[in-house]
């Protein structure tokens, strides 16, 4: 009767192709809209670097008492 071909169809195939270009238009729209990915993690840089601020800051706010501390202590 009819010889069976293997592979795949054109229907097949713009089907996939219709699929991954809307997985793609959802991808750049979650990492660039205003709470994308993007934003949120130049926000995190921040928050990280502000953070690190503080924390630096408060480990010398704590050496210098503990060397008055010492100071008084020798003396």
């Amino acid at each position: 009767m009819f010889k069976k071909e293997n592979g795949i169809t054109l229907v097949a195939l713009v089907v996939t192709i219709i699929i991954l270009l809307i997985l793609a238009g959802v991808t750049l729209s979650i990492a660039l809209q205003d709470g994308g990915l993007i934003n949120m993690s130049k926000d995190a840089v921040q928050d990280y670097k502000d953070s690190e601020l503080v924390e630096k800051t408060e480990l010398q706010n704590m050496t210098d008492q503990l060397n008055a501390l010492i100071q008084e202590l020798k003396s």
